[in-house]
């Protein structure tokens, strides 16, 4: 949507994190995983949490077991709930 792209060009972590996801159900995850890259990078433990799945999952990039658990472990030191339960803190 418009106000989304808006927000995603304002570097608005969350949008692109949203975005992603938006991109990884429609399969393309190629660009799911840019956009939850960019999103990780500014700060977003969701996107930590969505690119250890990626990773872990083999889903638009190669399964790379050591990158799933550095996202997960990112994802859950921020506060995500699922990732802090996944790792058992």
């Amino acid at each position: 949507d418009r106000n989304r792209m808006k927000r995603i060009e304002a570097n608005d972590q969350a949008a692109m994190c949203a975005e992603g996801v938006q991109q990884s159900k429609k399969g393309d995850y190629i660009r799911a995983f840019q956009y939850f890259t960019k999103a990780a990078e500014l700060g977003d433990i969701a996107a930590h949490f969505e690119l250890s799945h990626m990773y872990g999952d083999g889903d638009g990039v190669e399964k790379d077991t050591g990158k799933e658990i550095y996202h997960r472990e990112l994802a859950a030191i921020g506060g995500h709930p699922t990732a802090r339960y996944n790792l058992g803190c």
